[in-house]
């Protein structure tokens, strides 16, 4: 548990540096419109985070137990590598808040071509890889649910502002691509 602890602190220290890195700063920006979404995903990362942490299973671990906890940090560190390879390829038109910089390009390539939002989809997958790692059916629904509808009412404030400054071309790149899950969703 110690280390799944650990990795969750760094967890928290990359997000808490891409907070601090890459915001849109005023003069940069043609749009932004966060609608609280960021502030809401925090929230719902640091409530889901302690209680899942408060529900795990503890008790004395069988080896099924070490197993499953080394699938939990497989997700997670595959998620960190999605989470982290989207946003190296959006490069300076990624920021933690929503907005649109004035020199914005759509991003149809790389992994953003055959998913919208792959860093939503690496931060659900590491949230996923956490609950399973705590070893509790629990655990699981308190971090996993509230972190997808955080998720999805980001991705809804993200796809507004994409498609009043893109229109038709944002509109063509929505039917070829899925939203937030390769192939399903």
């Amino acid at each position: 548990m110690k280390y799944l602890i650990l990795l969750s602190v760094l967890f928290f220290v990359s997000e808490f540096l891409l907070m601090l890195v890459k915001r849109s700063k005023r003069i940069e920006r043609k749009r932004q419109n966060d609608k609280g979404s960021l502030v809401l995903l925090w929230v719902i990362i640091t409530l889901c985070f302690t209680f899942g942490f408060m529900l795990a299973n503890y008790r004395t671990w069988a080896l099924i137990n070490y197993a499953i906890a080394i699938l939990g940090v497989m997700i997670i560190l595959s998620g960190a590598i999605i989470r982290w390879i989207s946003i190296i390829q959006l490069s300076s038109a990624f920021t933690v808040n929503v907005a649109i910089a004035n020199n914005h390009k759509l991003k149809t390539n790389g992994v953003y071509k055959d998913v919208r939002h792959p860093s939503y989809f690496g931060l659900l997958l590491i949230m996923v890889g956490f609950s399973v790692s705590m070893n509790s059916y629990i655990s699981i629904l308190i971090i996993t649910i509230p972190m997808l509808l955080a998720i999805l009412y980001r991705i809804k404030v993200e796809e507004e502002i994409l498609h009043a400054e893109f229109g038709d071309e944002y509109s063509n790149y929505k039917k070829n691509t899925k939203k937030l899950i390769p192939e399903l969703i």
